[in-house]
């Protein structure tokens, strides 16, 4: 495999990445927070109806963990193609 290949191979394989998680925080913020929120509404949370905190704090939540979720799929794709130092 050439270093023209690898590099295309390596950005094919992080854009399918960064797409997938996009998609995950879009479901859970405009999704859980705004579409369904009348059905997590019926469940509390701390006292508060579970659509609302999605909207007001779920999302930031769940933006956070993907973004270690990224890394370190970053950092297995890094060794896979040889990108590590």
């Amino acid at each position: 495999m050439t270093d023209k290949d690898r590099a295309k191979a390596y950005w094919k394989e992080n854009i399918k990445y960064v797409l997938l998680l996009l998609f995950i925080w879009f479901i859970v913020s405009f999704g859980a927070g705004i579409i369904f929120k009348d059905a997590l509404n019926t469940v509390r949370l701390g006292g508060f109806k579970l659509g609302f905190w999605f909207a007001q704090q779920g999302s930031m939540y769940v933006f956070v963990v993907l973004i270690f979720v990224y890394v370190r799929l970053m950092n297995k794709l890094d060794k896979k193609y040889g990108y590590d130092v």
